[in-house]
């Protein structure tokens, strides 16, 4: 159907994305249109599945071919038409691990500039060559440090792992990282033929003598004499430094166990050739207005803007009448330094005035790594596009989310579109446009309840949007709990938290807030984590540091703890073979009723026989994939479902094993909610399927792939995963931004899971933005003022009323408005 240009809608005809139900819908553009509904109702669906894919299909179609392939692409969108779409960019919110190499300098290509600027305009030493901006860069070999290749650390043993009690002599055991019975005992002889005293306290060493033994490469040979029950002939020992031994462990044992043992000893450490910065000498020795390139990295964007300043002002005239073509008074320099300066105000604009540019890209939250990608939009000055936000206030505090608003609106009068997909509902009322969809999640959503003006979204009945925009739903709930006790932290210091102390109450829920980069994750997912940890000698997570350097002058109260939970919303699994059923535990119920059913027990099937994991049931054409990789050379590749078993996963043998009717690969598709039906008899399962429907994920089916789980709802399948154990005892519960991606809706079903552990004697402390969910708190814990160096401090403490009344927070205003608009409605 031909457009007609004076149209300012786009239009789409039967989309049928995922769970969208054959959806017509219009839209307005050059306008800022909101996308609403639960979680999982299909508003990512529509948005970026629909709109954004056929926006980039287009696009690619003029594209050669060959370029083509060079691009990761979308594929191509279950729709009829869409007409009146423009070019379009999104900005997703990407929970994936970057690289260890890329920073916030790489991500807004900052860092390209600063490396220019060093490159033409920085002081060199007296007869120093010029350097290419390359050798500004720890990711080139012109520039990479030779010793770390650019990491700025390297992997190696500490004196403080090797000898963790210094009171020990060495006979006593003082070298944990020595190997112990004989290969021990010879050490020990060497060392006392070495003429160092064995008996002696290790502390009372000389100081050489320690560094030596733990340190040296030197291997001399000591004449061992004969020994009464150990050594009946003399021989020359040879010595192994402890360094020397753990090296050569990791370097050449087969054993899992001792490679696991040596890998204690060891831990990251600065480079000592580079201090870190990944840099070759001759580049550190080139600087700009008195300051290393590395030095600068290091500066925040606030202070950066100081530091740049004064360049910039000065005149491209005056700059012009220098004669060097280089040097900090050049036009080179002025010119520089102005387009980084402009470059770094929307940042601070946008409430990032804390991050650095060497700051890892591998540290920053999602929101945090989109609000930098919003920032290179506003500078690129394109003009009549279609910008596809998923969630930009997620991760922020009300105070953030207004300059965030600011920034779009300056999208949107720069000539472009802006679709966004949120459940904040600030933004939501600043929309021109609501799109709402529902109305429940999976299934029961996927149809447009509402297109147009904000205010008329208020006579939606069937829609939980409307509910909670315009006051409908009651309060959150607040039992208002007292404490049963205190843990004390004393002289907390990591990051930006600077010799903090606090009190965090017991078997109650406590919020620590504060503006983004104020020091809420370090303090929770960081110190507290860490400190229990080690407290209750618990294993590090896979993406966690063996040993964080935390500094704490005291810590009482970890005896209350018997166990540690984490509740994040990192991916449950990596690959489609993990899902909703196999990391809950109830496909292992499942499989067992199968394997009983009296045709498996005639086949002697055991419960193996029905995991798509194992060679002797699964189909071996897609080995348990359930599809197959069709790649189509110069356009996307895709996946067509597998031709032996049509998706299925399974033999046919094994499908042949019926239970109530139908086989695991049916049950397999089943949502959480029919499942809770048909597998009602199974005790084990049923208390699986009781708990994912208590926070929310009735809608999710039981083999639907992890890869295909949004943040919001791993998490949820982790809290209910832990919900289901019935254990007694004091837990400690840390979940960080908990309420990141959901719905209000949703927000209300997980307070009601997270009020029941705290019920059960549990404590549970979250790090939270979410106004409501705060409210709900029984204790709130306020950090700030500010973020980065001016946060890391203990702002106020209290209840939310006592908080809300506090005088140096930033959170106060808001929760108080919060907290009376609760009451007016109340």
């Amino acid at each position: 159907m031909p457009h007609d240009p004076n149209d300012p809608f786009v239009h789409v005809r039967g989309a049928s994305e995922h769970n969208l139900k054959n959806v017509d819908v219009d839209l307005p553009r050059d306008a800022m249109v909101a996308f609403t509904g639960v979680s999982g109702s299909g508003k990512s669906s529509l948005a970026f599945g629909t709109l954004y894919a056929e926006a980039q299909r287009r696009y690619f179609e003029s594209v050669a071919p060959y370029a083509r392939r060079l691009v990761q692409q979308m594929g191509v969108p279950h729709v009829q038409e869409i007409t009146g779409l423009p070019p379009a960019v999104a900005l997703q919110q990407r929970r994936g691990a970057p690289s260890s190499r890329s920073s916030v300098g790489t991500l807004t290509t900052l860092s390209n500039l600063l490396r220019m600027l060093y490159s033409r305009a920085g002081t060199y030493p007296a007869g120093a060559p010029h350097l290419p901006a390359e050798a500004f860069s720890p990711n080139t070999v012109a520039g990479a440090c030779p010793r770390c290749h650019g990491l700025g650390e390297e992997h190696d043993v500490s004196e403080e792992l090797m000898v963790p009690d210094p009171s020990l002599s060495i006979r006593e055991g003082a070298i944990a990282a020595w190997p112990g019975a004989w290969q021990g005992a010879n050490l020990r002889s060497i060392v006392s033929g070495l003429g160092i005293d064995v008996d002696a306290p290790w502390r009372s060493l000389k100081a050489k003598d320690r560094r030596w033994l733990l340190f040296t490469d030197e291997q001399p040979k000591v004449l061992i004499k004969p020994e009464r029950d150990r050594v009946d002939y003399g021989y020359h020992g040879k010595f192994w430094s402890a360094r020397a031994h753990v090296h050569h462990v990791l370097a050449t044992s087969k054993s899992p166990m001792m490679r696991e043992k040596a890998m204690r000893f060891i831990r990251s450490v600065p480079c000592p050739d580079c201090a870190g910065t990944g840099l070759r000498p001759d580049s550190l020795k080139v600087t700009f207005r008195g300051l290393t390139i590395a030095e600068v990295n290091a500066l925040s964007f606030a202070s950066l803007v100081g530091f740049l300043r004064p360049v910039a002002e000065v005149s491209e005239a005056a700059a012009a009448t220098t004669t060097a073509d280089s040097g900090e008074a050049s036009e080179v320099a002025v010119r520089l330094c102005t387009d980084l300066l402009d470059r770094v105000q929307v940042l601070l604009d946008l409430g990032l005035g804390y991050l650095s540019l060497g700051r890892r890209s591998t540290t920053l939250s999602p929101g945090e790594a989109q609000r930098l990608r919003i920032a290179t939009q506003l500078r690129s000055g394109l003009f009549g596009v279609v910008y596809v936000l998923d969630e930009p206030s997620a991760g922020l505090h009300p105070a953030d989310a207004a300059p965030l608003l600011d920034v779009l609106e300056t999208l949107k009068g720069s000539g472009n579109s802006l679709f966004v997909v949120e459940h904040d509902l600030d933004i939501v009322r600043r929309a021109d446009w609501v799109i709402d969809i529902g109305p429940g999640a999976g299934e029961n959503g996927g149809r447009v309840l509402y297109s147009g003006p904000v205010a008329g979204l208020e006579q939606v009945t069937d829609s939980a949007t409307g509910a909670h925009l315009f006051g409908r739903v009651g309060a959150p709930p607040r039992p208002q709990r007292v404490a049963q006790g205190w843990l004390h932290l004393r002289g907390v210091s990591r990051h930006n938290l600077e010799d903090l102390s606090v009190d965090v109450p017991l078997c109650v829920m406590t919020a620590v807030t504060g503006v983004s980069g104020s020091g809420k994750s370090t303090l929770v997912t960081q110190v507290l984590a860490e400190l229990v940890r080690r407290h209750l000698g618990q294993a590090p997570d896979e993406s966690e540091d063996s040993e964080l350097e935390i500094d704490v002058d005291d810590v009482t109260g970890l005896e209350s703890f018997d166990r540690l939970v984490r509740v994040d919303q990192r991916p449950i699994g990596r690959t489609p073979r993990s899902n909703l059923a196999t990391y809950t535990g109830l496909f292992d119920a499942v499989r067992k009723v199968y394997a009983a059913t009296p045709a498996a027990r005639e086949r002697g099937y055991g419960a193996g026989r029905f995991s798509f994991n194992v060679a002797e049931g699964r189909c071996e054409t897609c080995q348990g994939e359930g599809f197959v990789t069709v790649e189509l050379l110069f356009l996307p590749g895709t996946y067509a479902p597998c031709p032996t078993c049509h998706g299925a996963r399974y033999k046919a043998e094994t499908l042949e094993i019926e239970y109530r009717g139908k086989n695991i690969a049916e049950v397999l598709a089943l949502s959480v909610d029919e499942a809770s039906d048909f597998l009602a008899e199974v005790p084990a399962a049923a208390r699986s399927l009781t708990t994912l429907r208590e926070v929310g994920l009735g809608y999710l089916r039981l083999g639907q792939p992890a890869t295909e789980l949004s943040g919001g709802e791993a998490q949820r399948i982790k809290l209910a995963t832990e919900l289901q154990r019935a254990r007694r005892g004091h837990a400690l519960y840390l979940l960080d931004e908990p309420t990141a991606g959901l719905h209000p809706a949703d927000i209300a079903l997980l307070l009601r899971q997270l009020h029941r552990l705290v019920d059960a004697g549990n404590t549970v402390v979250l790090v939270e933005h979410d106004l409501d969910t705060i409210i709900s708190a029984d204790w709130v814990i306020d950090l700030g003022p500010r973020g980065g160096d001016e946060g890391g401090r203990v702002v106020a403490t209290g209840t939310p009323e006592e908080v809300a009344g506090a005088e140096d927070s930033t959170t106060a205003a808001y929760l108080a408005a919060r907290l009376a608009s609760h009451g007016a409605n109340g």
